[in-house]
């Protein structure tokens, strides 16, 4: 096994195992939990036990990330890197919710499909409380207790199941939803392994910042976001596209288009890989890469549709969770920042300003979108990285962001790309971001000073790296932190100077 001073990849395995429990035993006084457990498992225990709960949870999550960063630096093998996955899933499967009630809408919302509830007209409060997931729908987040759901319907289907299943009882419920994101983990590992394969990438550098992340792990697996079921599902999508199985992987995505709709992102760049492999005159191949992916994805999003019994009216709901001011969308906190200043010079109202710059920074993603896709329709670009960079665009530039978000870009970057800032950002920000939420869910304002520091922290870290590979003091093959600190390139230079080789902005 590798070494880092005298810690092998063992060591590091058990030190994010350590980590990993923490935070699962503290989740127990303070994670997400609900309004109502009539099991009695997941219930306050008093302030004296939730001070305990916390320190342990933030004690917990910093040792994780540390242990994460070392063992980027480790050199382990690709067995060892999925032995050490598991070590560190493991604590996370049996706690309840953690940094977000998410799951208490999944549940309710599959219990309204259920009762034939409009998922989409309506919100969980319509559910009865002392009825099949009442006690979920009692704990979801004050806001979204009468927001319609903003997931598409083959999501649904999945909540439906389980609410069925467990009769809407909140913690086999909730168990019942982790196995999915368990399911959608496998699904993201066995992508990552075979993309890395297809692109020269070494399997256990994707793996590590790909699936072992700790943003994943404590959001996906302990926060049961249904994040990670659409990235797994565009992940393999996009795989089969590579392999000439463009049919079957467009129709992964369209399934992941129905779990939630930013994966269609992801047609696009399928497209390009279609187009190019087609034969025959261009306009025909052109035709066929912009049409025939997106036909079959759309086959399967009226397919699943109407097999779901829910209507169209996703449709309509795309823009619900725009709603909500989030401080990590910077067109949000521009558009709010402009909006108020204008009512204080003109007495003008605030709202259109901020909606005018959140649809700005939504516009702007889409060019940096599409100049992607024409550079790597022309080759400049490899088309999956290009993907990787188009969804961290979107991320960036979208009017509400959250911290799991970062996952759907991280995921096709750690399986494409041999180094650049881009790489860096995402290794650095994925160990920042995750203390931007309290376990209980809140968003407090400590927790952006915290990821702050923790930003500042990995900037320096990947630069004294990235020296120590400049002066030949890191021998042998590259490492994926000594990766990601590499080969400085940005998402702006990628779209400015079209090369797949960094350039400067």
């Amino acid at each position: 096994m590798g070494a880092t001073g005298t810690w092998t990849t063992g060591g590091f395995r058990r030190l994010g195992a350590a980590g990993s429990a923490a935070i699962a035993l503290g989740g127990w006084a303070v994670g997400t939990l609900p309004a109502h457990d009539p099991w009695g498992l997941w219930v306050d225990h008093g302030p004296a036990v939730r001070a305990a709960g916390y320190a342990l949870s933030y004690g917990g999550l910093t040792v994780l990330v540390v242990a994460w960063w070392l063992y980027g630096r480790a050199g382990a093998s690709v067995r060892d890197t999925l032995v050490t996955l598991g070590w560190w899933t493991a604590p996370l499967v049996l706690a309840p919710p953690l940094y977000s009630a998410d799951v208490y809408s999944y549940i309710a919302q599959g219990a309204m499909v259920l009762e034939g509830h409009d998922v989409y007209s309506m919100g969980p409060s319509v559910l009865d409380p002392d009825g099949p997931g009442g006690d979920a729908a009692a704990s979801v987040g004050g806001h979204w207790t009468d927001t319609p759901a903003p997931y598409g319907p083959f999501f649904l289907l999945l909540a439906r199941g389980v609410a069925w299943a467990t009769g809407g009882t909140l913690v086999p419920a909730v168990l019942g939803m982790r196995l999915i994101a368990l399911g959608a983990l496998v699904l993201v590992v066995w992508a990552l392994r075979n993309l890395a394969r297809e692109h020269g990438r070494s399997e256990s550098a994707a793996l590590w910042l790909g699936a072992l992340n700790p943003l994943l792990l404590i959001h996906v697996v302990g926060g049961v976001h249904n994040d990670g079921l659409m990235t797994g599902l565009m992940l393999a999508g996009v795989l089969l596209a590579l392999r000439g199985r463009w049919i079957t992987g467009s129709a992964l995505i369209g399934l992941a288009m129905m779990v939630k709709s930013p994966a269609a992102v992801a047609l696009l760049f399928v497209g390009v890989v279609v187009g190019r492999a087609a034969t025959g005159p261009v306009v025909r191949r052109v035709v066929k890469g912009l049409l025939a992916p997106g036909l079959v994805a759309a086959a399967v999003v009226v397919g699943v549709t109407f097999l779901g019994g829910t209507g169209f009216g996703w449709i309509g709901t795309q823009s619900v969770a725009g709603r909500i001011h989030t401080a990590l969308s910077l067109s949000s906190d521009l558009g709010l920042g402009l909006g108020e200043l204008l009512r204080l010079l003109a007495g003008t109202d605030p709202d259109p300003v901020k909606a005018a710059v959140q649809n700005l920074g939504l516009l702007i993603a889409l060019v940096l979108i599409a100049r992607l896709a024409w550079h790597a329709t022309t080759g400049r670009t490899e088309p999956v990285r290009a993907l990787g960079l188009a969804l961290l665009a979107l991320v960036a530039l979208s009017p509400m962001v959250q911290p799991w978000y970062l996952l759907w870009a991280t995921a096709v970057l750690a399986a494409t790309a041999s180094g650049g800032r881009a790489l860096g950002a995402v290794t650095v920000l994925s160990a920042a971001l995750v203390y931007e939420t309290q376990p209980s869910g809140s968003t407090p304002p400590y927790g952006f000073v915290l990821a702050a520091l923790v930003c500042a922290a990995g900037v320096l870290l990947l630069r004294r790296d990235r020296a120590g590979a400049g002066r030949g003091h890191v021998p042998g093959q590259r490492r994926p932190l000594e990766t990601a600190a590499n080969a400085p390139a940005e998402i702006v230079s990628e779209t400015a100077s079209g090369a797949d080789a960094p350039g400067a902005r």
